[in-house]
């Protein structure tokens, strides 16, 4: 295993409307991560506790992730150490980045939309969030 990294590149957010339980949304950000580079062999997740508290959820819920990811060697835990990427190569391809990019942007146009913002708003926003480098 590579020299663990301590700061993994991911923001974990989950979505309550969409039906998808929150261990399989955890499961699903860290896979992406690792398909794109943003975490690599032998970085460190946070703890089950510090990422439960993070996104306001029950601990067992991050517990069942980490276990199911474990099971699927995304991940291996070192006892006392943490939890750290496995190197198994996962890769999403673009069929599934474009399903998950649409279903996101839909639900966020939806709910911009029933605040009353217009299309040409809502992509003025995000090319000033771009443009601040708040998009990463």
């Amino acid at each position: 295993m590579a020299k663990p990294k301590t700061e993994p590149k991911l923001e974990f957010s989950l979505d309550v409307k969409s039906g998808v339980p929150f261990y399989k949304q955890i499961i699903l950000q860290v896979e992406m991560a690792i398909a794109d580079g943003r975490l690599e062999e032998g970085a460190q997740l946070p703890t089950v506790r510090s990422l439960a508290v993070d996104l306001s959820i029950n601990p067992n819920t991050v517990a069942r992730a980490y276990a199911e990811m474990e099971i699927r060697n995304i991940v291996v835990t070192q006892q006392g150490s943490g939890t750290f990427i496995s190197d198994k190569h996962i890769t999403i391809d673009s069929i599934e980045r474009e399903r998950i990019l649409a279903q996101i942007t839909k639900e966020y146009l939806t709910k911009a939309s029933s605040y009353g913002f217009n299309v040409e708003e809502i992509q003025q926003a995000i090319s000033d969030l771009a443009a601040k480098g708040e998009s990463s």
